[in-house]
């Protein structure tokens, strides 16, 4: 059984920073691209960051670059996200994920669409106040 797990959200005013962590148990996967999505109310899932297998290279959309850092320890099984200089249109359910389909993957950058990532949190909610 495969449980991932996010901890770390909250409710935070504008500027703030937050670290979100995600465990994962039931499976190794430091071989695996893990990845961190959101979804406001009203929005569809979308992509935030991912992290290759071996801890680079990583991957943001636009509008998070500057201010969310990945990261990984594999050790742990576990992926990190670091926020900071929280927006108040950064404020979202945010789930952890893994891609099992990266495992056979040739490409350079980590896996950055929902399609590709199999395994999901439950989430961890960001409230970011004006």
């Amino acid at each position: 059984q495969v449980q991932l797990v996010e901890s770390g959200g909250g409710l935070v005013q504008t500027g703030d920073s937050l670290n979100l962590s995600c465990a994962a148990s039931g499976r190794i996967f430091s071989s695996h691209d893990m990845g961190w999505f959101r979804q406001a109310p009203g929005k569809e899932r979308e992509f935030v960051a991912s992290i290759r297998r071996g801890g680079t290279p990583t991957f943001y959309v636009d509008s998070v670059k500057g201010r969310f850092t990945i990261s990984r320890d594999n050790a742990k099984n576990s992926v990190y996200l670091r926020l900071n200089n929280l927006k108040p249109e950064d404020t979202a359910v945010y789930y952890c994920a893994v891609s099992e389909k990266s495992y056979y993957s040739s490409d350079y950058y980590p896996a950055r669409s929902l399609t590709e990532y199999d395994y999901w949190g439950q989430g961890t909610q960001v409230t970011v106040s004006s």
